[in-house]
This record gives C-alpha cells, structure tokens and sequence, in this order.
C-alpha cells in the first residue's frame, strides 16, 4: 500500500505562484509514476501532470504547459506540482495519485487541497 499526503494549497491572487506537495508513504518502491489531477466545481476530474518517480516527465496539459512543473525528490519520497502565473481557471482542489505500472490506472490517492486563485 502507499499513502500520499498533498499540502500547499491556499487562495493566491491571479499571477502569483504555490508550490504543492504530495509526501508519499507506504511500499514507495512499487511507485512507477506520480501524477497531478484537478477538478474544479461541476466539471470533471482532469490530469495536469504526471512523472515517473524518478522524474522524467510523461504529461502535461496543454493548459499548464509552460506555467506548472512536476518533480519528484525519492530521498523525501514527495513529488512537487510548481504552479506559476496562476489563473483563475487554475482554480480546483488538486490530487496526487500514484501508479504501479506503465499504463495502468492510478489505485493510490491523496485527500486532495485546495487551490484558489483570485482575479
């Protein structure tokens, strides 16, 4: 089992910057990759990044491309989402997830913080 634990949400203004975190625990070995979903009020959940644990990058949405980066420090077991210039559509409580194997789905998951960017 793995447990992911996100922190660093919070209400930022429009342009600014958070940097969330998501600490693993647990059979970390078994970790393949680590991604970041999102899902805002009344829409669907959508995937915003991911990795694999060692941190090559596999995806980013066409959204975040260029203003959030996902890494990942196995000595700390945490997996990191920057997120920049901000929007107000950025707005959502974000997830961590973890995946066992290339292409499977994501059966790890965190409680999810909230982010809120002000215009």
């Amino acid at each position: 089992q793995v447990q992911l634990v996100e922190s660093g949400g919070g209400l930022v203004q429009a342009g600014g910057s958070l940097r969330l975190s998501c600490a693993a625990s647990g059979r970390t070995s078994s970790i393949y990759a680590i991604a970041w979903f999102r899902q805002a009020p009344g829409k669907e959940r959508e995937l915003v990044a991911a990795s694999t644990w060692s941190g090559v990058v596999i995806y980013y949405a066409d959204s975040v491309k260029g203003r959030f980066t996902i890494s990942s420090d196995n000595a700390k077991n945490t997996a990191y989402l920057q997120m920049n210039t901000l929007k107000s559509e950025d707005t959502a409580v974000y997830y961590c997830a973890a995946q066992r194997y290339r292409g499977s789905l994501y059966p790890y998951w965190g409680q999810g913080t909230q982010v809120t960017v002000a215009s």
